[in-house]
């Protein structure tokens, strides 16, 4: 049974422990370890395990990075996603090298949060990305050398109001308000160390909506893989532990489809965005405001 361990109360006393996310990777691969060494003597006491864990439907998650310097969203980085998105006007060319635009830390919220639908929005889409979390500082860094620079990945569900999308592209902006209202960037709901991850470019991502599943696409159609991903980037911006890149939307979102009209998202809608292995499950509901 999956349940959260409160490291911090693990500690012996001994040892400050870091209170965010960001602190925690700028301690580098030195602070992993130390998460590790004490999961691992929590597990093989009982009675502290007892003092410390917390079933994971007793939590009330934020998202595993609040407070990034940086978060960073490939675009058009699906050849599924730029097939299905001939059908509308939101695509006029393929990129010869990596777009992006920039999620606001405002924007985002926790798994099993609620998400209010803004009585501006007429058309709701849900977009599962795959996120890559910064571990260790990378400036000018090559591809070969890009994996180095990362600690783990989780999964952002980059809600977009495709009325006010498809006028943003059509003016040229890349700011995209369409993306970064409050609470459409559900995030989470933690961070899957590489070590853990086999292949990040063999992961099948999932986005159900009450329980219909809407898409099933592997990470191996991206288009630009993440190593040419921080290269390009960190040639100019240096990158820092806690930055974040979201890579892009796999096909089969709402505005792509023929029945657009009855897919995009309404109050009452439980939206569910899933890697199947390594398995993690970011759920949200839809909700009026109130």
């Amino acid at each position: 049974m999956l349940a959260l361990v409160e490291l911090s109360a693990a500690l012996d006393g001994s040892a400050a422990f870091p209170q965010t996310m960001k602190q925690l990777l700028a301690e580098g691969s030195a602070g992993l370890q130390r998460v590790s060494s004490l999961l691992q003597r929590a597990q093989a006491d009982a009675s502290v395990m007892a003092k410390t864990s917390h079933a994971l439907d007793g939590i009330h998650f934020l998202p595993p990075v609040q407070d990034a310097n940086k978060f960073l969203c490939v675009g058009k980085n699906y050849r599924t996603h730029l097939e299905e998105l001939k059908r509308t006007d939101l695509i006029k060319e393929m990129p010869t090298e990596p777009t992006g635009f920039i999620k606001l830390n405002d924007c985002l919220t926790g798994h099993d949060t609620d998400v209010e639908r803004p009585p501006t929005v007429g058309h709701l889409d849900y977009e599962p990305e795959l996120v890559f979390v910064i571990g260790k500082a990378a400036y000018q860094v090559k591809a070969e050398n890009a994996f180095e620079h990362v600690a783990g990945i989780t999964i952002l569900n980059d809600l977009t109001c495709r009325d006010t999308q498809k006028r943003e592209v059509a003016s040229g902006s890349r700011f995209w308000t369409a993306k970064n209202a409050p609470g459409f960037g559900p995030l989470g709901p933690y961070i899957i160390t590489m070590d853990e991850v086999a292949d990040p470019y063999d992961i099948w991502v999932t986005c159900s909506v009450n329980g219909q599943e809407r898409m099933r696409v592997n990470t191996s159609d991206q288009i630009w893989k993440l190593p040419r991903i921080i290269e390009h980037f960190s040639r100019l911006v240096p990158l820092m532990p806690g930055d974040m890149f979201s890579t892009g939307a796999p096909g089969g979102v709402a505005v792509g489809k023929p029945n657009a009209e009855e897919l995009y998202l309404k109050p009452g809608d439980v939206v569910e965005c899933a890697f199947e292995n390594p398995p993690m499950v970011l759920r949200n509901r839809i909700v009026a405001p109130a």
